[in-house]
């Protein structure tokens, strides 16, 4: 198996406890409310393109960033310790562009759907993502690379 995407020694909890299951669970939440709350789903509008080209935005983000993981040849599975920092690509940009992908779907996909009052997802998302996986890597990072992770940190903001 590639070392981008290793999952040997992860725990059962540790690999259902991902990023993508958690945006498949806000996706299913918001898709739940158009279902259950019809009412308050607005019909199609311009926001729905708007929708669409978030979430094309974030799927090509998420792409970028995970060929950056390949080519660096470090895992991208978010529980396991780094042994390289990525600055180049998205990273650039964002120190997690992966996540700011997984927002801009979850965004996407309300606007699309017309599923306004699902928007209060977004922080939540945020969130999880920032205390359950951010912080936790950063940590990580931190212990492994020192002063080269403060350099990375202060030059390249968390999110945009």
């Amino acid at each position: 198996m590639a070392k981008w995407r290793d999952t040997e020694g992860l725990t059962f909890s540790q690999l259902v406890d991902l990023p993508p299951v958690w945006l498949l669970a806000m996706l299913l939440l918001t898709w739940a409310q158009t279902q259950l709350l019809p009412a308050l789903t607005v019909p199609f509008t311009l926001t729905s393109g708007l929708g669409v080209v978030l979430v094309l935005c974030g799927i090509g983000l998420m792409f970028w960033a995970v060929a950056a993981f390949r080519q660096h040849q470090t895992s991208v599975v978010p529980h396991q310790t780094p042994d390289r920092i990525i600055t180049s690509g998205p990273f650039t940009r964002s120190r997690n562009p992966i996540y700011l992908g997984d927002v801009l779907v979850l965004g996407g996909a309300i606007l699309w759907w017309g599923a306004w009052p699902a928007l209060v997802l977004i922080p939540v998302f945020v969130f999880v993502l920032t205390r359950r996986f951010i912080a936790p890597e950063e940590a990580r990072m931190k212990e492994s690379f020192g002063e080269l992770f403060d350099d990375f940190a202060e030059k390249t903001p968390r999110w945009l």
